[in-house]
C-alpha cells in the first residue's frame, strides 16, 4: 500500500506539473487574457446567430441564415441532447484557453507512455517532448482548436489499444471506449482518419508478431474487443456523426451533381475533394529537414529577421528611418519553399530527433516497427504531390482519403511516433540488461549521423549547392526589385546557418550528457533532468518565435472581435428580411452582423459554392435577386463602404407564372443565367420525386405571399392566391431535414432554380410554414443515451470486477 501510495504522490506531482507548464506558456490566460486565433474569430463570426438565438430563447437551432444563404450548425458547434461524454471532455479542459489543450497534450502522452511501462520520470519528459512539438503549438496559435484537440486524444486511444493487446482486456475495452469516445467528441474527423492509419501500421505489427508467438486467436480476441469498444464509442457520439454525414452529401465534401465546371470544362468525377485541392498544401521533400532544424527553409512566411539582418541595412539605405527599418524587418517571406504560405516550420525538436535516431538502433521489436512505419508512412503521404504516385493510390483506392485536405497535417502521426521511440531510447540506454558497448556503438552512429547531417548542410551552404532561391522569388523581383530579394536571400542564408549550428550544438550537448552516463560520470537522474531541460529549452525556444504573450489580447476583443462600419450600421436599421452580399471583406464579418451570402468554412455547401462559382463571383445580378440580395456593400466614392440597395431583390418568397422542368442539374444551373426567374422556375427531373406539377400556373394582381415570422429554424408566411399558384422561396433547399407545412398539414417541397425551396399552394388564404426539424438530431440523440447508459454500467462492472479481485488477491 505504501508502494502505490508513492506511485499516486508521483502521478500527482507530474500532473502539477503539467499544469504548471501549461499555464507558463500561456501565462497571459492568469490576467483573463485570451489568445487571439484568425480561425475562432471566423467561427465566432459564423456562431453568432445560433448564439443569440440560444442566449433569447434558450432553445438550440440547428440551421442558421448568416452564412452561404443558409446551412446546419452541425459543424459550427451545435450541442446536442444526451451528450454525456462531452460532458466528461469539458471536465478535463478545467485550464483556460489554449492552456487546456496543451494539458491534454501532456496528459495523454504521459498515459500512453505508462501503459508501455515507461518509468513515470521518462513519462513526463516524453509528454513535455509531445506537447512542445513546434507544431501542436502553432495550431493553437492560429485557433485550430478542433484538431489540437483530436491529436491530445490519439495517444489515449492508442493506450486502450495497447492495454487490450496486452491481454487486459476489461481495462483496454473500456479506455478505449472512453478515448475514442473522446477522440470523436473533438469532431476533426481529418485527424481521426490518420489516427485509423496509424492504428492500421500498429495492427500489421501486432499480427505479424502474434503470428510468429502463434497467438492468433489472441490477436484476433483482441481485435474483436477493440472493435466493440469503438462501436460503443461511436453510440456516444452518434448525433454529431450522423449529423456531420447528414451535411457530409450536401457539402463540398461530398459528391455533385455537376458534371461541368463554371467554365464549361468538364468536371473530375469524385465523391470527395478534387486532387489539386486536396494537395495544395504538399509538404516538399527538402522541408522533411525542417524537422531536425527549424528554419532550413527559412522558418515561416512571415518571419521577423531582426535588426542585425541585411533587410534592415536594406531598408536603412534606401533612406528608412532605423524604427521604421525595424518595422519592416518583421513579417518577412523569408520561407523558400514551395508550400503556398507556412505559420511555421514542423519542428519536433533536435534533440528528440538525436533520441529518435538513437532509439533505431537500440529498440529492437514490434514497438520500433510500428513506430517507424507510422512515422514513414506518415512522412511520405505529407509529400502529397511530390510525391505523387503514392498520393494518387491513396486518392484513387484508400477509403475516404479524398474527403481532407492539407496533406502535410498527417504529419501530426509523426509528431507522434517520434518522441515515443526517443523516450525508448532512454529506456533501453538505462537497460543494464543491454550492454555499455553496444550503447556505444549506438550513440557513435548516433552522432555521426545527425551530427554528420548539419555539418554537411553547412557545407552545403558555403560551397553553394544550397541557393536559398525560393518558389515565389520571380514575384518578390518583380514587385520590390533585384536588390531587396539579394537581401531577403542573404537571411535567409543566415537563419538557415543559426540554426543549424543551434541544432548541431544540441546534438553535441545531449551526446555529451549519455556519453558521461555511460562512462559512469553522471548518474540516470540527471540524465533526465538534462536531457529534459535541453528538450524543453530547444522546443520552446522556437515554439516562442511563433506563439508568445504578444498573441494575447484582452477577453473582449474575441467575444466582439468585429467593429461595424458604416455600410453595417446603416443595412442594420432594415428590420425587413433579406441577405447581404460584401464584396468589400472576406471571412465572416458579414456573416456576424447579417444574413450573408459569404462565409468562412472549410465544408461550404455544395449548391451555393457551385452558384458562387458560375455566378455569384462574376456579380451575376440575376442570381444575387432570386437570394434576396437587397444589399451589396461595395466601395463607395469615398473608398469606404457603401450599401448598395439593390431595389430588384425578390423578396421572401413569390409567385411564378411557367415551371419548366429540365433532365439535369446541369441544364438546370446553365439556365439560371438569363432565367427571367420572378416568373419562371426550374427544376430538374430528379427533384420531382412522384409530384405531378403543371407547366403553367395563373398568377395575377392579387396574390401575394410575405413573410409574417422569421427564425433560424422557422419561418412563416401568409399566402392569398384567387388561383392555385407555386411559390418559390429565397432560401437555401436542405431536403433532410426543413419541412413544409400548409394550414398545418405537411406538404412536399422540392428544389428549384438548382438551390432554392419550391412548393404548390392552393388558391385561396394559407398559412405556410417551414421548420427546422431534422431526424438525425432525434435518431442520434436516442442512441447516444443508450451509449452512456451502457457504457456507465459497464464501468462499474469493471469497477465491481476489479475490486473483487483485489480483495481476493489480498485474501490469498
Amino acid at each position: 500500500m505504501q508502494f502505490s501510495f508513492k506511485k499516486i504522490v508521483s502521478h500527482l506531482i507530474i500532473l502539477v506539473g503539467f499544469i504548471i507548464c501549461s499555464l507558463a506558456y500561456f501565462s497571459p490566460v492568469l490576467q483573463g487574457k485570451v489568445i487571439f486565433q484568425s480561425d475562432i474569430v471566423h467561427y465566432t463570426g459564423m456562431a453568432k446567430q445560433q448564439k443569440d438565438f440560444k442566449a433569447n430563447t434558450g432553445e438550440e437551432t440547428y440551421w442558421t441564415n448568416s452564412a452561404f444563404g443558409g446551412m446546419p450548425t452541425y459543424q459550427l458547434g451545435a450541442k446536442y441532447p444526451h451528450n454525456y461524454i462531452k460532458k466528461l471532455d469539458v471536465t478535463l479542459r478545467f485550464l483556460p484557453r489554449p492552456a487546456d489543450y496543451l494539458f491534454l497534450y501532456f496528459l495523454g502522452f504521459y498515459v500512453l507512455l505508462l501503459v508501455l511501462k515507461v518509468d513515470w520520470k521518462l513519462a513526463g519528459l516524453g509528454a513535455l517532448a509531445f506537447g512542445f512539438s513546434t507544431y501542436l503549438i502553432i495550431i493553437l496559435g492560429v485557433g485550430h482548436n478542433s484538431k489540437a484537440h483530436a491529436i491530445a486524444y490519439m495517444p489515449l486511444v492508442l493506450s486502450g489499444i495497447l492495454l487490450t493487446f496486452r491481454g487486459k482486456y476489461i481495462a483496454g475495452f473500456l479506455l478505449t471506449a472512453v478515448a475514442m469516445g473522446l477522440e470523436l467528441v473533438a469532431n476533426h474527423y481529418q485527424m481521426t482518419y490518420y489516427l485509423m492509419l496509424l492504428v492500421m501500421v500498429l495492427g500489421v505489427a501486432y499480427l505479424i508478431d502474434a503470428y510468429r508467438k502463434k497467438m492468433l486467436p489472441h490477436f484476433f480476441k483482441s481485435v474483436g474487443i477493440l472493435s466493440a469498444a469503438v462501436l460503443l464509442a461511436i453510440g456516444l457520439n452518434a448525433t454529431n456523426i450522423l449529423a456531420t454525414q447528414d451535411y457530409v452529401k450536401e457539402s463540398t465534401r461530398g459528391k455533385s451533381e455537376l458534371t461541368i465546371n463554371a467554365d464549361g470544362s468538364p468536371r473530375e468525377n469524385t465523391d470527395g475533394l478534387s486532387k489539386d485541392y486536396i494537395t495544395e498544401y504538399s509538404y516538399g521533400l527538402l522541408e522533411t529537414f525542417n524537422l531536425y532544424i527549424p528554419r532550413f527553409l527559412g522558418g515561416g512566411s512571415g518571419e521577423d529577421v531582426g535588426e542585425n539582418s541585411a533587410m534592415y541595412d536594406f531598408f536603412v539605405k534606401q533612406g528608412v528611418s532605423p524604427v521604421d527599418a525595424r518595422e519592416y524587418t518583421k513579417g518577412l517571406p523569408t520561407y523558400w519553399g514551395n508550400q503556398t504560405i507556412v505559420e511555421a516550420p514542423a519542428y519536433i525538436g533536435a534533440v528528440v530527433i538525436f533520441l529518435f535516431v538513437l532509439g533505431l538502433f537500440l529498440v529492437k521489436g514490434r514497438l520500433k516497427w510500428w513506430l517507424v512505419g507510422g512515422t514513414i508512412l506518415s512522412l511520405l503521404l505529407s509529400y502529397g504531390k511530390n510525391l505523387e504516385f503514392l498520393t494518387d493510390f491513396f486518392i484513387n483506392y484508400i477509403p475516404l482519403y479524398n474527403k481532407f485536405r492539407a496533406v502535410s497535417s498527417i504529419q501530426v502521426i509523426l509528431e507522434l511516433c517520434i518522441p515515443v521511440l526517443a523516450v525508448f531510447a532512454l529506456v533501453r540506454l538505462f537497460n543494464e540488461v543491454v550492454k555499455n558497448e553496444e550503447k556505444l556503438i549506438a550513440l557513435k552512429y548516433t552522432v555521426a549521423i545527425t551530427g554528420g547531417l548539419a555539418i554537411l548542410f553547412l557545407l552545403g551552404r558555403f560551397v553553394g549547392i544550397i541557393d536559398f532561391v525560393g518558389g515565389t522569388d520571380g514575384i518578390i523581383r518583380n514587385n520590390y526589385g533585384q536588390p531587396f530579394l539579394d537581401a531577403l536571400r542573404a537571411d535567409r542564408a543566415s537563419l538557415f546557418t543559426n540554426d543549424t549550428l543551434r541544432t548541431l550544438f544540441f546534438v553535441l550537448l545531449a551526446a555529451s550528457v549519455i556519453y558521461f552516463f555511460l562512462k559512469k560520470k553522471l548518474s540516470e537522474t540527471k540524465v533526465i533532468v538534462i536531457i529534459g531541460l535541453l528538450i524543453v529549452i530547444d522546443l520552446v525556444s522556437v515554439d516562442r518565435r511563433y506563439v508568445n504573450n504578444d498573441d494575447f489580447v484582452s477577453k473582449l476583443t474575441m467575444q466582439k472581435p468585429y467593429q461595424p462600419n458604416q455600410a453595417d450600421l446603416q443595412i442594420l436599421k432594415d428590420n425587413s428580411n433579406f441577405r447581404v452580399y460584401d464584396l468589400t471583406t472576406g471571412g465572416a464579418k458579414a456573416s456576424y452582423y447579417h444574413n450573408a451570402l459569404g462565409g468562412y468554412h472549410a465544408a461550404k455547401p455544395k449548391r451555393f459554392q457551385d452558384l458562387y462559382e458560375f455566378y455569384i463571383s462574376r456579380n451575376n445580378i440575376n442570381i444575387l435577386n432570386m437570394l434576396n440580395a437587397k444589399y451589396i456593400i461595395g466601395e463607395g466614392e469615398d473608398g469606404q463602404p457603401f450599401p448598395y440597395v439593390n431595389n430588384d431583390a425578390n423578396g421572401n418568397a413569390w409567385f411564378i407564372e411557367n415551371l419548366l422542368s429540365v433532365d439535369s442539374a446541369d441544364e438546370e444551373i446553365k439556365s439560371l443565367d438569363t432565367l427571367a426567374n420572378k416568373k419562371v422556375a426550374v427544376y430538374s427531373k430528379s427533384a420531382k420525386t412522384k409530384m405531378n406539377l403543371p407547366n403553367t400556373f395563373k398568377k395575377d394582381s392579387l396574390s401575394s405571399i410575405k413573410v409574417v415570422d422569421y427564425k433560424p429554424n422557422y419561418i412563416k408566411y401568409e399566402s392569398e392566391n384567387p388561383n392555385d399558384g407555386f411559390a418559390v422561396f429565397s432560401e437555401m433547399y436542405y431536403g433532410s431535414g426543413w419541412n413544409a407545412y400548409i394550414d398545418g398539414d405537411l406538404k412536399p417541397h422540392i428544389k428549384v432554380n438548382y438551390a432554392l425551396r419550391g412548393m404548390e399552394v392552393p388558391k385561396g388564404k394559407h398559412t405556410i410554414e417551414f421548420k427546422f426539424e431534422p431526424e438525425v438530431i432525434k435518431t442520434g440523440s436516442t442512441i447516444a443515451l443508450a451509449s452512456s447508459v451502457l457504457l456507465g454500467l459497464l464501468v462499474l462492472s469493471g469497477l465491481f470486477f476489479a475490486f473483487k479481485s483485489v480483495k481476493q488477491s489480498h485474501k490469498e
